[in-house]
């Protein structure tokens, strides 16, 4: 190991790593489906339905999908700026701004209608009289799931070769894993045509749990570098006594 890979990463300021929480949580919001709308299938609608234009709180689903995409370009650019550059480190930064992309994308193309929940809406969409945002939405949610993915596998894979964020290094790319697993899962929820609802929610919530594990991560870095300062610091005012 040379002596960049010792000296670890760098630090970020503390209100990057409170963006990254945020960004955690606000992707959580599908958590409120049972008090906010509870008409949904849990079991076998999209999670996207929740944020489909006729539902009533479709503000709150897709304010929270907009939210953690602002957050996580903003924590993406942050840490390409401050963090010691790296390849791998630099790929999944770069991945985490794009995950941030496309969770907007997803915010800004909802769905018409709940075809799980309106006969209707499953008809216009069988016989494609759907808007583009409808159809689009598709692209956008498994780019996200890409992103994702790749995000923390590459970051894991960094946390590994370089010696740093031991949190990322660790589950890093057991959530990578656990997310491709689901990923594929929906396919065969989708021809079984049960049990794609479930599937899916477990899908965001590992990625909400890697986004956690990447503001711990990053908390875990500016807390150790905080103590080897005062020790530091402490060594040397001794050395003057």
């Amino acid at each position: 190991m040379d002596s960049d890979e010792r000296e670890g990463p760098g630090v970020v300021p503390m209100r990057v790593i409170v963006l990254a929480l945020v960004a955690a949580i606000s992707y959580g919001t599908f958590f409120l489906e049972n008090v906010l709308s509870p008409k949904l299938d849990f079991l076998n609608g999209y999670v996207s339905e929740l944020s489909a234009v006729d539902q009533p709180f479709h503000l709150v689903y897709s304010g929270g999908d907009f939210i953690t995409g602002v957050l996580s370009i903003l924590v993406s650019v942050a840490t390409l700026r401050r963090l010691t550059r790296k390849p791998l480190a630099t790929a999944g930064w770069t991945f985490l701004g794009l995950f941030g992309v496309c969770a907007i994308g997803d915010a800004s193309f909802p769905l018409d209608c709940a075809p799980s929940l309106e006969t209707w809406c499953a008809l216009r969409e069988r016989s494609e009289n759907v808007s583009f945002s409808h159809e689009f939405h598709s692209v956008t949610s498994s780019a996200v799931i890409v992103c994702g993915v790749a995000a923390l596998l590459l970051l894991s894979l960094a946390a590994r070769r370089y010696g740093w964020w031991p949190a990322l290094a660790r589950w890093g790319w057991l959530l990578a894993l656990a997310e491709t697993v689901f990923a594929l899962s929906t396919l065969g929820a989708m021809y079984l045509g049960q049990w794609l609802g479930i599937v899916q929610r477990v899908q965001i919530t590992v990625l909400c749990l890697g986004l956690l594990t990447i503001a711990w991560a990053l908390y875990s870095d500016r807390r150790d570098a905080a103590r080897d300062a005062r020790e530091t610091s402490a060594a040397r005012e001794g050395a003057c006594l």
